[in-house]
């Protein structure tokens, strides 16, 4: 069950369905959406992606997801889950360009970290990120991040794969 983290300023709690019109507004945003998974979808996947969030990840306990809140406005959403691209557990993180540049993103990685450290246990927690988002390496790189390995995807482009020890 997703328990409800706190920061300075954010809270992390479990999605409400009265977030619908938040969620979809936040992934169908291309400046967020373009570092998420595939990349941009249409919006019935992204609220079809919302409605799984309530009938399989929280129904069967799958992993962690949380609504990102400021001020009890959603301005992001996180994860920590497990992958099958390293052999462990992903931080996913994303923010509304609104809260960028702010220190938020860094609030969220540290409670996601803290997160998987403390209440699972994990050893080590890795992060896949394109290599063109710098300011995702930027603020990985700053709490303590390293590079372990890349990715070429089928695209052609760069997934850098991340990692930080306990």
């Amino acid at each position: 069950m997703t328990s409800t983290l706190r920061t300075k300023r954010l809270l992390l709690e479990r999605y409400v369905p009265e977030d619908e019109e938040s969620f979809v507004a936040l992934f169908q945003d291309t400046r967020v959406s373009r570092w998420m998974g595939d990349g941009p979808s249409s919006e019935a996947e992204d609220r079809a992606l919302f409605g799984r969030v309530f009938t399989k990840v929280y129904a069967k306990d799958l992993f962690d997801v949380w609504a990102v809140r400021r001020d009890g406005r959603l301005i992001g959403h996180a994860e920590i889950k497990r992958t099958d691209v390293v052999e462990g557990h992903e931080i996913v993180y994303a923010l509304a360009p609104e809260a960028w540049g702010s220190g938020l993103g860094r609030e969220v990685a540290e409670a996601i970290v803290a997160y998987g450290f403390g209440t699972l246990g994990l050893t080590e927690v890795h992060a896949t990120v394109a290599a063109a988002n710098k300011a995702s390496l930027a603020l990985l790189d700053k709490i303590g991040f390293e590079h372990v390995r890349s990715l070429t995807e089928d695209d052609g482009s760069t997934t850098l794969v991340l990692t930080r020890a306990a």
